[in-house]
């Protein structure tokens, strides 16, 4: 093998107490796609923001084209061609698309000249690459995935010959992944690297050269795709916790005997809810979820799913329409009568919504149940009670606190997550409506969900489950809906599920409803 374009020695990196990197080695060759591939707090993302200069490493070196070199701004990666596009895109929404890219490159009293030359190149790279964007069109008009589009192209367009990519399928349509990797493809062929950040094992399989793991800011394995098994990568990823060999998130949704849903719970009638600019983020929704269903509501992040998800509990004034959930008629500031309804949320935000952050573990388990028992003996606290649950909660859902009285702030964000997944299944409920639940956990902490879910549909509970991940809403739902702009495009029952069609949905084109 020749000698790699970037290679990565002994890089560390502390945050405080917490390690985010020991001693990790990274090597990307000429003309591949490499994958980095790990859970959440694996440090991807910590690694490649030292190569792109946005944090500096407390010890390592880097060596681009067989010369160290340092790296202290994303201006100097880019002088060495290494462009990086985030998670969230880095865009002025009201600036046209050329103007987004070319900010800052253009002439300080450059006029129309410069910007019809920096269109044409623009247009120039998209035909290129396979990346058709509209060098004119106003970015806050665009869906993501060409939005996606704009943040690649900038990076081109500033002469970037390794191009970082930081999970970027989050939010695209099937489609639109396969575009994108399309387009990878295209530029590999003519002569970029690509490292791909991940933490989705059939992506790597499906577009990666090579592949390194991280797991807890350490080195697993370097390997080809061609040498590597999808258990490899999942061994790699979370070491001897998940029994691989039976764990239904990589053999699929466990068989069941014929199942027929019950009563409907949740009922949505022609509902419309206002967003913060009072413009209708919902309109005209109609939906059912039974008795030991789950309804899965697909869609790209933005059309509307915290607004369903908010007036659904009560926290947001419904405008037009109606809903019922459990026999009881939902108006703003239901949500206290909704949980005393055996009704249990899961909000998309942790932090604005999960939980109290100067309050403690205990506290924020117990958080809308701690006027009833056993927590409560009439108008005090039970702290007894309290912490031999809040104890029994951490156990079971690995919370990793020193304990019940630790203040929660002090939480990592998968572990708040935990905390909310704990509250929320710790009581018995007939309808959940959860939002992102599986946001920020590990691979095991996953399939922990999902098991909670499958259980709690079994027993007769209705799940509204609101994702982006559609592979989550594809394992697990028994019907899908897709959200856009507001608007439901349809209902699939299970039999019709196909994810082309899902993306067609989540596109806006409607499908007939079930």
């Amino acid at each position: 093998m020749t000698a790699p374009l970037v290679e990565m020695r002994h890089i560390h990196k502390r945050f405080g107490d917490v390690v985010a990197l020991e001693d990790v080695h990274f090597e990307l060759q000429a003309g591949e796609i490499h994958g980095l591939l790990g859970g959440n707090g694996a440090g991807k993302t910590t690694l490649m923001n030292i190569l792109y200069g946005l944090y500096t490493a407390d010890r390592g070196e880097i060596h681009v084209r067989g010369q160290r070199v340092l790296i202290h701004s994303p201006r100097d990666a880019l002088h060495l061609g290494i462009g990086m596009v985030h998670q969230h895109f880095l865009q002025v929404a009201p600036f046209t698309v050329v103007e987004n890219i070319a900010l800052g490159t253009l002439p300080r009293l450059g006029g129309k000249k410069h910007v019809r030359a920096a269109a044409d190149r623009i247009q120039a790279l998209a035909q290129q690459f396979g990346l058709a964007v509209d060098p004119h069109a106003v970015v806050e008009d665009l869906p993501v995935g060409v939005r996606q589009r704009v943040e690649i192209l900038k990076a081109l367009y500033r002469g970037a010959d390794v191009l970082i990519l930081d999970e970027p399928t989050t939010n695209l349509t099937p489609q639109e992944v396969d575009a994108l990797f399309q387009s990878l493809r295209a530029m590999v062929a003519q002569g970029l690297s690509v490292i791909f950040i991940t933490h989705k094992i059939r992506e790597v399989m499906a577009v990666c050269d090579r592949v390194t793991v991280l797991r807890e800011g350490r080195n697993v394995f370097t390997r080809s795709r061609a040498e590597t098994r999808e258990e490899d990568l999942v061994r790699g990823m979370v070491g001897e916790q998940l029994d691989v060999q039976h764990s239904f998130l990589f053999s699929g949704r466990p068989q069941e005997t014929e199942h027929t849903a019950g009563a409907p719970l949740i009922q949505v009638h022609d509902l419309t809810v206002l967003g913060d600019n009072n413009v209708p983020a919902v309109q005209g929704c109609t939906f059912t979820v039974r008795e030991g269903e789950i309804l899965g509501i697909a869609g790209v992040a933005g059309n509307g799913q915290t607004e369903l998800a908010e007036a659904l509990m009560g926290i947001r004034p419904i405008a037009q329409g109606e809903v019922t959930i459990n026999g009881y008629r939902v108006r703003v500031g239901s949500t206290r009568h909704l949980l005393a309804r055996d009704v249990a949320y899961i909000p998309e935000d942790r932090l604005e919504d999960g939980y109290l952050p100067a309050a403690s573990v205990a506290h924020n388990l117990i958080l809308g149940y701690h006027r009833r028992p056993p927590y409560s003996r009439g108008s005090f606290l039970d702290w007894p009670a309290v912490f031999q649950a809040a104890w029994r909660l951490i156990k079971e859902y690995n919370i990793r606190t020193a304990g019940p009285t630790e203040i929660a702030a002090n939480l990592s964000g998968g572990n708040i997550q935990r905390l909310m997944l704990a509250r929320a299944f710790a009581h018995p409920f007939r309808v959940l409506i959860a939002h992102n639940p599986t946001r920020g956990l590990d691979i095991p902490s996953t399939e922990f969900v999902y098991r909670k879910l499958l259980e709690a549909r079994a027993r007769g509970a209705a799940i509204l489950l609101i994702s982006e991940d559609l592979d989550e809403l594809l394992l697990l739902c028994d019907r899908i809906g897709t959200l856009y702009r507001g608007q439901l495009m349809g209902i699939l029952d299970r039999p019709a599920f196909d994810k082309y069609r899902i993306g067609e949905m989540m596109a806006g084109v409607a499908a007939t409803q079930a």
